[in-house]
């Protein structure tokens, strides 16, 4: 009996550390996006983050975050599914490894399921919030409201 596509990525949230996991559940050409399409600048602080493609696309990443941060928590709140697409909401806490920075953000996901394998995955959080983990210094100066002068963060 094949599994929904719901329940697909809920086994695969819950063991997205397994690459026999990921492998089972994912079609070898996955497309996963981290965080954005493509941004040099968020790259250089978070290297797994653009588009990949294949199996070890996910593994690396997910790799890669528990190098970078210890994970405290990650908590999926809400799941939604409707055909092939499946939409995951929640929240996490890491902790940055080098230092010590604890940050909580909510998250989102977005799958598409075909075939019992997730063929695309979207991971969206609060980058402004999970980067501060890494800030060692320094201030950054924005000019966002129009009606408004420059802020210093």
């Amino acid at each position: 009996m094949s599994q929904q596509p719901k329940e697909i990525v809920q086994t695969l949230l819950e063991s997205i550390r397994d690459p026999n996991v990921v492998r089972a559940l994912c079609a070898p050409d996955v497309t996963y996006v981290s965080l954005n399409y493509s941004n040099p600048d968020l790259h250089k602080i978070m290297p797994w983050c653009g588009t990949g493609h294949g199996v070890e696309a996910i593994s690396k990443t997910f790799d890669d975050v528990s190098r970078y941060w210890r994970v405290d928590s990650f908590t999926p709140e809400a799941i939604f599914g409707e055909g092939e697409n499946v939409a995951v909401f929640g929240r996490f806490t890491y902790t940055s490894t080098k230092l010590g920075k604890t940050v909580t953000t909510p998250f989102a996901i977005f799958c598409k399921v075909r075939g019992d394998k997730v063929v695309y995955m979207q991971f969206m959080e609060d980058t402004f919030c999970t980067a501060s983990s890494f800030r060692s210094g320094g201030s950054w100066k924005f000019q966002s409201n129009p009606d408004g002068g420059e802020v210093e963060v």
